[in-house]
Parts: structure tokens; sequence; C-alpha cells
């Protein structure tokens, strides 16, 4: 791999190792978290909920921070969205293995890019296309109940189907109603593994920035609904709470157009990631263009402002871990990761309504990649 391109040093801790472990509990076994035996967890994943916006809002987020510790702080992967994040989590393994490795990546046996939260279709099986079996597969195995909470919305989803199968969906809109759903679950079951999922601070962030009001209320919600279902919790029950990312706020005026330099665009089909992460698919009949060349050409033009690796480079860094080899196309062979507080688009497509994002995510900065890992009732410390 170049010196020029630093290789990110992912902790011990992982977002892939919470599920993970939490079901182990349940099973009175080892895990690599070291969560005591429960005979049931819950695991709420807060999208967009990174350590360094929890800390700056410390104050709003009482609860939260009250259980956070530097041995509280994880990391979660890359690249920072939520398709390969919360892949992960439910998965147990990383990207490069579950293989939903961004946000949109390359279909290269259609010759198209595809979106990996909404862009499901027949051609897209979410049991295939998804590589791994779920931890709530395995739960079944071992005999033990398991719980999907969300919003009606994303029930029947091909990205549900994907990384929630095992899990028996359960649907409540508002975030109070889903802690009551899973208080509701806990009374019910001898055992059981619960998966509860908030986005209304990720769609927040989006839409207003991580410093807007806006997600400060629905910080204050969640860290509330925290500390009451907590406070709840019988001897038995263990509570965790992470993120799939973090989020940046980036400004209009931090938007680089990067189709305006040619050098940059030279012999590129198809634009995959996301803002803060592209992922460029060269043209294969483009053989004047190999990837270290575009690599190289990013480089003398953005290399003060982005990591970029090509794919062989990202793959030996380790950044999306071990690559299965049927996953390697959906790479890019040029990755672009913004490091300053700048978003990349291209500005050739009509619809620029993404443009319009203020919170931003994807890229290796700690901002992005550092979730927290809250621990209450029999998991708290």
């Amino acid at each position: 791999m170049s010196t020029m391109i630093p290789a990110r040093q992912f902790s011990t801790l992982r977002l892939a190792d919470v599920l993970t472990s939490s079901l182990l509990s349940v099973r009175s076994e080892p895990n690599p978290l070291g969560l005591p035996p429960v005979t049931k967890a819950v695991v709420v994943l807060a999208d967009g909920l990174g350590v360094s916006a929890l800390r700056a809002r410390a104050g709003h987020a009482r609860f939260l921070m009250s259980r956070l510790t530097k041995a509280d702080v994880i990391d979660g992967v890359f690249p920072a969205t939520t398709a390969a994040g919360i892949a992960s989590l439910t998965t147990g393994v990383e990207p490069g293995q579950h293989g939903l490795v961004g946000y949109q990546v390359l279909d290269a046996d259609r010759d198209r890019v595809v979106n990996q939260l909404t862009g499901w279709d027949s051609h897209m099986d979410p049991a295939t296309w998804q590589r791994a079996r779920t931890v709530f597969d395995q739960a079944a195995d071992a005999g033990v109940p398991s719980f999907a909470i969300g919003p009606r919305r994303f029930l029947d989803s091909g990205f549900t189907q994907a990384v929630l199968r095992g899990a028996q969906y359960v649907v409540a809109e508002s975030v109070p109603d889903r802690f009551v759903a899973a208080r509701e679950i806990l009374a019910a079951e001898a055992s059981a593994l619960v998966y509860l999922y908030v986005s209304e601070l990720d769609v927040a962030a989006h839409a207003h920035g991580w410093q807007s009001a806006r997600w400060l209320a629905q910080l204050e919600l969640l860290d509330s609904e925290m500390a009451r279902f907590a406070a709840g919790l019988g001897s038995g029950e263990g509570l965790l709470l992470t993120a799939d990312h973090g989020v940046i706020d980036v400004a209009p005026t931090k938007h680089v157009l990067f189709d305006t330099v040619a050098a940059l665009v030279a012999g590129v089909r198809h634009i995959g990631g996301d803002p803060r992460c592209l992922q460029l698919y060269i043209d294969p009949e483009r053989t004047d263009i190999t990837p270290d060349a575009l690599a190289q050409s990013w480089r003398e033009v953005e290399g003060d402002r982005a990591w970029i690796y090509t794919r062989g480079e990202a793959v030996e860094a380790g950044l999306f871990g071990r690559v299965a080899t049927d996953v390697l196309p959906r790479i890019g062979d040029v990755i672009v990761a913004a490091r300053k507080g700048i978003a990349y688009y291209d500005s050739r497509p009509a619809n620029q309504s993404a443009r319009s994002m203020i919170g931003q995510h994807g890229s290796l900065t700690d901002e992005e990649v550092r979730v927290p890992l809250i621990r209450a009732g029999a998991f708290a410390r």
C-alpha cells in the first residue's frame, strides 16, 4: 500500500460485536464485550448518534453521558453509513463479508448502481445480496425469540428483509411507543433478544444538522426514554445503546463539484457511495484509464482534503474487513474519503436534491466512525 495513504487503526471493540455479544449473554456464554449472563437483552440502535456530537451536547443527555466512559466508545464500520453499519450490527461480520459495502454500490451483472437502503428490487434478492446469517437467525437456532421494533414504513423493505431476517418485526411509530413495545415483549417472554431502531436523530441531522434545535430535541427525547426504560429493567434484563455512525455538518459552501475537473471523472462510468465517501467505477472498456492513474489524478487535486484509495489499497488496509471474492466488484475502483469538512457532489444529474443535506457521514474521521456503547440494567458496569 502507498505510504501516502494512512490506514485507520480500528479499535478492538467493534459495532459488529454488540448484538452478537447480547445473544451470547442470553445464552450464558462468553462474549467479546464481556457481558454478564441475562435472560433478556435489548439493543437500541440510535442512527447517527456519534460520540463526538453526544459529548458536545452532554448537558442535554445526562442519562447517556452518565454511562459513557472512554471504555464505552467503539468503532463503527467503513464506510460510515447506515447500510454497512446496521448490517454489521445484525450479522456480526464486517462489510466485506456481508456485502453491503456502501450506501450506493455497483451491481456489475446489471451495469447499474443500486441504493442499498431503498433500491431493492426483483434483481437484488435480500436473501443472497446480504450474504451472512443474521444474529436473529442464530437466536432461532438457540431457541431464543428475537424481535425488531421500528416504524411501519420499514416493515417490508428490502433492507429489512436483508438485515433483520429471523426477527419478528413489531411496528411502533414514535420513539416512546417503541420503548413501550420493548417493555411489553420483556414482560411476555421468558427469554428474548430485542433490537429497537431509532431513526429520528439521523433524519434531523440530514435535514437540519446535528447542531440544530431539531436534532437536540430528538436527543433529549431519546435520553429521557432511555432513562425511563432503564429504571424499569429487572435483574435479568440488560440494555445497550449504540449507533451505526456519527455525523458532521457540511455547509453548502463546502460542497465540491468534482465533475468540473475533467481528470477526476475521466473514464468513470458509475459513481456510488456517499458525498463524503465516493466510490468511483471505471468503464471496463476504458483500458486507457487505470485505478492507479485515476487515484493519482484525485491525489493531485484533492489529496490535501481527502484520503484516496484504489480498491486494492483499501482492501489491503483492512477498511472493509475481510472481503469475499464476490463482494470485491461492489467496491469502487477508486474510493475518495473526505477528511476535511466537505462533501463531494456530481453537478451533472438533473436531480440535485441530495445537496440540501446538512448532516453528512461516510468517511473515516472520528466524528463519523466513533460511536457510543451505553450499558444499563444487568449490563451496567
